[in-house]
């Protein structure tokens, strides 16, 4: 497994298990199944509301000999409505109980925009609106550095976070994010952001890096010219999205509970896309228009990222 060094030394797995959407056995079957394959990098969140799940199976590869804690590079993340400092280490403790571990690798701030404080994850008025907190971003990262001095975590990062975003944190930072986790894919290339992040030496780690689900016609999963690079390297088209991000020093976090598509997805250090199917790849980026989650329930908050050029 190759791995990326982020800035304060530490080394992270450049390919991880996503477990977004993934639930009670499903999610539990995916992590022993990404464990086996070789996986030593996973991805989860408060909001995922699996972190009990992904900390049963990582205790069972445990006690199967499987793997050790430090073999394990954990990541998860605070929710938007603990973004008030006091509540941020309470709510990285609830994810440690349920991941049943002391520390996670990283931890991130899910979004730049803050709800509600309190356990309701979507805190909603009587027409439906999600309701907004006025907590900055600035404060909670100072809470987040915190956890660090505690050892509670060993990186912080931050997730969705625009460029002005991003550099409102490096002008306050004790402590710099290692990463920023966002979006990315052949039809979201975000050039501009991760050249400014890695400009910065934080790593980009990608989401939907196969850009949505197979079933969305709309997906580059179905797109002809990434077809056409699969059958010359006779791999998966998915194989060929996660190659094109490796080569771009992007970490990629795929998600998936179906156990042949786990075991494929890791399956991409033996080929490498020369310099014209790269430059194909970079060219089928469409911009604001490829997103697949533009996050409208918060499009309203004062710090949405996404209506920034990038």
């Amino acid at each position: 497994m190759e791995t990326v060094k982020f800035n304060n030394g530490l080394q992270c797995p450049i390919i991880g298990l996503g477990t977004y959407q993934s639930k009670d056995e499903d999610c539990l079957k995916a992590v022993k199944t990404a464990i086996d394959a070789g996986y030593r990098h996973i991805d989860t969140a408060l909001y995922y509301q699996n972190e009990k799940e992904i900390g049963l199976a990582l205790a069972e590869k445990m006690a199967e000999g499987v793997i050790k804690r430090e073999d394990i590079f954990l990541t998860t993340k605070l929710w938007n409505t603990f973004h008030r400092p006091d509540l941020v280490e309470p709510a990285l403790d609830q994810s440690l109980k349920d991941l049943k571990t002391d520390y996670v690798d990283l931890y991130l701030i899910h979004w730049p925009v803050a709800f509600k404080d309190g356990w309701e994850l979507s805190p909603k008025d009587e027409h439906g609106k999600m309701i907004f907190s006025d907590a900055d971003f600035v404060d909670t990262w100072r809470a987040m550095e915190s956890l660090v001095d505690k050892r509670k975590v060993k990186s912080i990062g931050l997730s969705n976070f625009n460029k002005q975003q991003v550099e409102r944190i490096l002008s306050v930072a004790r402590i710099k994010p290692v990463t920023n986790q966002i979006e990315v894919h052949p039809y979201l290339v975000q050039r501009q952001i991760v050249d400014f992040c890695h400009a910065n030496d934080i790593v980009v780690t990608a989401y939907r890096p196969l850009g949505g689900p197979p079933t969305d016609p709309k997906s580059p999963a179905h797109d002809l010219e990434i077809a056409n690079i699969a059958k010359t390297h006779d791999k998966t088209l998915a194989q060929i999205m996660l190659r094109f991000l490796l080569q771009r020093r992007v970490v990629s976090i795929p998600k998936s509970a179906n156990s042949d598509r786990i075991r494929e997805n890791i399956k991409i250090f033996d080929f490498e896309l020369d310099d014209d199917e790269m430059k194909m790849m970079m060219a089928l980026d469409k911009g604001k228009s490829g997103r697949s989650i533009p996050y409208d329930v918060a499009r309203e908050h004062k710090d949405y990222p996404f209506d920034a050029d990038f």
